[in-house]
């Protein structure tokens, strides 16, 4: 028993050697190889966890900061980080810490994209508008990154 156990650990940390991961996602990833029984798994990530090796907050927070700077919105980042299996609980821990930044996010998106010339057209700001929010950032967001603002 040992010997799965340990190659269990090993195959973890190899993941974890190149980026943090969440629990569930790490989970999959080494279930996935078909290798490993869920038990075996189980039990070494939880040893993992222990150690401090293995921290959802850790990812978590890693994972925002990632995601913020590609420029990509609260509401995307909260839905990638469902996917890999956070709590919501602490997703609104970690995008609250940071919620001040979000609207100077989405504009610094928006100007990156499209510029400092603010569009008069409707279609041309509907288009622009379904941009932002295809990067997940909210209406409230969107408004402010496209204002046209002389200050």
């Amino acid at each position: 028993m040992a010997k799965p156990t340990r190659t269990i650990r090993v195959a973890a940390m190899d993941y974890l050697s190149r980026r943090e991961h969440a629990t569930h996602e790490l989970f999959q990833k080494l279930l996935a190889k078909e290798v490993y029984e869920a038990d075996d798994i189980s039990a070494a990530l939880v040893r993992l966890t222990d150690q401090d090796l293995l921290s959802d907050e850790r990812f978590t927070e890693a994972f925002i900061h990632q995601r913020a700077n590609r420029g990509s919105g609260p509401l995307k980042i909260r839905a990638e980080l469902r996917q890999k299996g956070i709590s919501d609980a602490m997703i609104e821990t970690f995008l609250d810490e940071r919620n001040v930044l979000w609207c100077k996010n989405a504009q610094a998106v928006y100007l990156k994209k499209y510029g400092s010339e603010f569009p008069l057209d409707l279609k041309v700001k509907v288009r622009q508008n379904r941009f932002l929010q295809s990067r997940g950032f909210s209406s409230e967001q969107i408004r402010y990154a496209m204002r046209d603002n002389d200050d």
